[in-house]
């Protein structure tokens, strides 16, 4: 009989909000802009950076660009803790953003919501909430037909 695996370290961080951390873990993630709101072709430009690190920094499972806010369900790979990731995600976002406006300063407030997820149920539960997001606001009848909406089956 072998010895049980230890369980990773969990890492509590707190600014405003609590920030726990575990190697191996799938987090539901939120963040949103500092002021105004995103148009079709800039929520595109987030959408695509979050897709581009699918596979590189963390596995992607779904990701619902608003126009005043993101929702990600990710697992960060080997290597890659939640907050190196979110640097990556809001700052590389911010600068194309800036690039694509012809401006420059923040994008993205400083602090992001995260939570890791427990359990499939609640995987499912955020998954819902995130394709009924863009539903609620009136952007579009059927979740899975918003511009903004991104889900990879079997990702994690």
């Amino acid at each position: 009989m072998s010895e049980p695996r230890p369980r990773p370290e969990l890492r509590v961080t707190r600014r405003h909000l609590p920030h726990w951390q575990r190697e191996g873990s799938t987090y539901f993630v939120t963040f949103r802009l500092r002021a105004g709101a995103l148009v079709e072709s800039e929520r595109r430009i987030v959408g695509d950076h979050v897709r581009a690190g699918h596979g590189r920094f963390y596995a992607l499972s779904a990701a619902v660009v608003m126009p005043d806010h993101v929702h990600l369900i990710l697992r960060p790979l080997a290597g890659y803790d939640l907050s190196r990731v979110m640097k990556g995600v809001k700052g590389v976002s911010a600068n194309l953003l800036n690039r694509a406006r012809g401006s420059s300063g923040h994008v993205w407030q400083d602090e992001s919501y995260d939570r890791i997820l427990r359990d499939e149920a609640e995987f499912n539960e955020k998954l819902e909430y995130m394709l009924s997001n863009p539903v609620k606001a009136g952007l579009c009848p059927v979740g899975e037909e918003y511009d903004g909406w991104l889900y990879i089956p079997d990702s994690d």
